[in-house]
């Protein structure tokens, strides 16, 4: 079966450093599979086959001459991302969907450990991620204390499960999401929509029970087409 071509936002992103580059795909049991590539989608194309032709607790995608490394955790439902430069590193984020896996893989490719820093709600101590939800998205709501970090957090989120609706009035966030998705980067957006002023409306009664519907803000709409 052919694979879907993937393409990604890349406007905040360094330029891909062209190839060849070399990365090795890994589960564990020694038999690590070592790829040459010209670009991320060449890579993607080649871990996309390797990580659906085996079942494993862990898939670990290492960029040894950057000292980076991601690993996916899809039984946990955990990706971790490492780095080992002058400041050795690791950040840890909890995923709520299967199909996030193959697309944090592909923003490794494109961009190594700083590709996913706008993938998700990171956390530095793995044991961060037993809290709830609602305690998880609080906690790194709680992290982000200007109007400028706020805003471009919101888009972030919204530019990863959003819409703006038929009238240009609300833009509307979780799109098509039940209440039991997403549920920390609700609890996040919620808080950060308190913080900086926002007017949330009430969904219409057609509407997905998880969608947050926030009326269009001058702030918002500069930020959200940055993500276009």
């Amino acid at each position: 079966m052919e694979l879907p071509h993937v393409t990604r936002r890349t406007h905040m992103a360094r330029p891909y450093r062209p190839g060849p580059k070399q990365f090795v795909f890994a589960v564990g049991d020694g038999n690590d599979q070592q790829v040459s590539v010209g670009d991320p989608q060449e890579a993607y194309v080649a871990f996309s086959a390797f990580f659906r032709g085996r079942e494993a607790d862990t898939y670990t995608i290492k960029d040894e001459p950057a000292g980076q490394s991601l690993a996916l955790m899809p039984r946990l439902g955990v990706i971790s991302r490492t780095r080992d430069a002058d400041h050795p590193r690791s950040e840890h984020l909890q995923v709520d969907r299967a199909n996030r896996y193959l697309p944090g893989a592909m923003l490794f490719f494109e961009n190594g450990y700083a590709g996913l820093d706008r993938f998700g709600q990171w956390f530095s101590d793995l044991s961060d991620l037993d809290a709830s939800p609602e305690a998880r998205g609080a906690a790194r709501a709680a992290t982000i204390t200007t109007e400028a970090a706020a805003i471009e957090e919101v888009a972030r989120i919204w530019a990863d499960s959003g819409i703006v609706d038929p009238s240009d009035q609300y833009y509307v966030f979780f799109d098509s999401h039940g209440v039991d998705d997403d549920r920390a980067e609700r609890a996040e957006l919620l808080q950060l929509i308190d913080f900086l002023g926002l007017e949330r409306v009430d969904a219409p009664a057609e509407a997905s029970g998880g969608e947050v519907w926030v009326r269009t803000d001058p702030r918002l709409e500069v930020e959200a087409a940055r993500w276009s």
